[in-house]
């Protein structure tokens, strides 16, 4: 006897189950929608694989023989594990199951992703999320490289000319400079006084890295007002780093405008930056195919932008 020489078929184990459940081939074969002499047949088929007999014939069906017995809980065993495969490739197929894998920097990481994510975890419990943060220097090699699926932050220029790229923004947001409440600055401005930037250099400052364009942006802003980059400074792309310094410390930082909405211990200094502002947005490889997770993802982040839009009183960036 040898179970693993080809001849024992998927359909001798459904068979062999179907005749131990219902004690007959007849109510078998019906349960399986065979002709009695095909479930006949398969049952001769399946003792000649074993060399035993596995029923034994009843005045009333069959009854199963020790051999019959011992192999019927292997079958069912063998029978669960492929209803289960079966299940779970219907589930990566459909994008109940899986895993996406995101990139993301501050821009997506505050507010816009961590509500689509929670959103696509309620319609699909079983999908896991895996979140990486860092720069676009980084994300997009590696999403080129197949290690991401997609990119959710400030949208920044793409590589080589932004070909093997597929880029979509969804909303702009202001960029404030934050403090923490009870800063002297806000004390100055609650007494009357006008908050120029020139004040905020008094302050130590959070800078983002020279990598990230909104770092750029500030730069070129300093440069328009004949002002130094801060010397006082700490450089700094992680947000829970930054919350810490702002409240421990009298430092300036700059934050997305929908960040300090939901922080009650920062606020906002009146400082005008209208050059400084940020385009959220995806990106992509241009020819990889989606899959029915990330179509998912990509479906509750529209929505969810669609939601921050209106919130900001802004419609969809051009």
């Amino acid at each position: 006897m040898d179970l693993l020489d080809g001849r024992l078929k998927f359909r001798h184990l459904t068979l062999l189950i179907a005749v131990y459940d219902h004690g007959s081939v007849v109510r078998a074969a019906e349960s399986l929608h065979l002709t009695q002499p095909a479930a006949t047949r398969t049952l001769r088929e399946l003792e000649a694989v074993a060399e035993l007999p596995l029923f034994a014939r009843v005045p009333r069906g069959m009854r199963p023989t020790v051999y019959g017995e011992a192999l019927v809980g292997h079958a069912r065993a063998v029978v669960a594990e492929v209803r289960r495969a079966e299940e779970h490739l219907t589930g990566l197929r459909q994008g109940q199951d899986g895993t996406v894998t995101v990139g993301t920097l501050l821009a997506g990481a505050n507010v816009l992703l961590p509500r689509a994510v929670a959103r696509l975890k309620k319609e699909r419990p079983r999908l896991t999320v895996v979140v990486r943060e860092g720069t676009l220097d980084v994300l997009h090699p590696a999403l080129l490289g197949g290690e991401l699926d997609l990119i959710v932050g400030r949208v920044g220029p793409a590589p080589g000319g932004g070909e093997a790229l597929r880029q979509r923004m969804l909303y702009r947001e202001p960029i404030r400079l934050a403090v923490r409440a009870g800063h002297p600055l806000l004390a100055e401005g609650a007494a009357g006084g006008a908050v120029a930037l020139t004040d905020a250099l008094a302050h130590p400052w959070i800078l983002p890295v020279e990598q990230t364009a909104l770092r750029q942006e500030l730069g070129a802003l300093f440069v328009d007002r004949g002002l130094p980059l801060p010397a006082d400074r700490v450089e700094c792309t992680s947000i829970l780093t930054m919350r810490a310094l702002l409240l421990q410390t009298d430092m300036v930082a700059l934050l997305p405008e929908l960040v300090l909405r939901d922080d009650e211990h920062l606020a906002a200094l009146p400082v005008e930056l209208p050059s400084v502002g940020r385009t959220v947005g995806v990106t992509e490889a241009a020819h990889r195919t989606r899959t029915p997770a990330l179509e998912a993802l990509l479906r509750h982040l529209d929505e969810e932008a669609a939601l921050l839009r209106a919130s900001l009183g802004t419609g969809p960036p051009e």
